[in-house]
């Protein structure tokens, strides 16, 4: 049954950033609603199913409030509220729905705080990541590319560290060859690895200046290197993130659980149809996972394709390349 509805908006201004350049953000909603939306100086007139437009309704009162709380809005922003709307039916969830559930109201409230931004999740399982993250000592992060796994840890540790929750920063991937050799890169050794670790620099100049962030490497509080570095070390009040875990061998990975030290957090993140890995050599990540899912105090926490946050066209990629295996 067509349902048609008017909103009105009291302040030209925001109603423009709500309504995006050129109604972009209205033309973005419409199109994942299948409604019509058309935009009268500071109303909007909703026309389709009844579903559409009480969805579009929702999503546009909620955007309302974070535009009169100085958020800027987009598509991305649209994106996460319909997945929060999202919600299993009664019947088809499970305690892990519910518990991601109960994060969606106060999803205001979980947001963390850089020195450059703030950061909330954009999915009901980001919100129970990033919770598990708060409250649990050890976490596994798994799932495909673009779901947030590694920059919502750096972000929960970043904010943990200024909070002073912990002393140190220590971010660490596997240097494997993913179809270049090592040996052939030009530089020194460091030079060589930086390639490796580039992305948790990109996450950490996300959320940190530049400058300050040099400052706190130069000093120790943060620090970013190979997974081989952490051998023989024991990692004491410090959030330790192992990215790309996928891509550790199983003596590798028990070496850098065993690094646990007094008062520390580690997160462990990977995806474990993306191993680079020779053949025949299994990955330290999934005998992780076999071995300690038993264990109460260690959090898993599985992503699937619906979570994918980047560009729309990520999130059919990783399902047409599941679809194979």
């Amino acid at each position: 049954m067509a349902e048609n509805r008017i909103l009105e908006f009291n302040d030209n201004d925001k109603a423009h950033g709500l309504f995006g350049e050129l109604d972009s953000n209205l033309a973005h909603l419409e199109k994942q609603l299948g409604i019509s939306i058309v935009s009268r100086g500071n109303q909007i007139a909703l026309s389709g199913s009844q579903d559409g437009v009480s969805t579009a309704e929702t999503v546009l009162n909620t955007l309302w409030q974070k535009i009169g709380k100085k958020q800027t809005i987009g598509t991305a922003e649209i994106d996460a509220e319909l997945r929060f709307l999202n919600k299993p039916s009664e019947k088809t969830k499970t305690a892990h729905n519910k518990a991601a559930e109960a994060k969606m109201d106060d999803r205001q409230d979980m947001a963390v705080k850089t020195r450059k931004k703030s950061i909330m999740p954009r999915s009901p399982n980001q919100a129970l990541y990033m919770d598990a993250i708060r409250n649990h000592p050890m976490v596994f992060g798994l799932g495909p590319a673009g779901t947030g796994k590694t920059y919502l840890a750096v972000a929960m540790g970043m904010s943990l560290y200024l909070e002073g929750k912990v002393e140190r920063l220590i971010f660490c991937r596997p240097a494997v060859e993913a179809g270049e050799r090592l040996g052939f890169l030009p530089g020194d050794m460091q030079e060589k690895i930086d390639p490796y670790l580039r992305p948790i620099y990109d996450a950490l100049h996300d959320m940190m200046p530049w400058d300050e962030m040099m400052k706190k490497m130069a000093s120790g509080d943060i620090e970013v290197a190979p997974l081989a570095f952490m051998r023989g070390r024991t990692l004491s009040n410090a959030f330790v993130i192992l990215d790309e875990a996928q891509n550790t061998t199983c003596t590798q990975m028990k070496m850098f659980l065993t690094r646990m030290g007094e008062a520390s957090r580690m997160v462990i993140t990977g995806d474990l149809t993306q191993t680079d890995l020779p053949p025949g050599v299994k990955s330290g990540l999934r005998d992780a996972v076999e071995t300690l899912e038993t264990i109460e105090d260690i959090y898993f926490m599985t992503f699937a394709k619906e979570d994918v946050i980047r560009h729309p066209l990520v999130s059919k990629i990783v399902h047409a390349y599941s679809q194979q295996q």
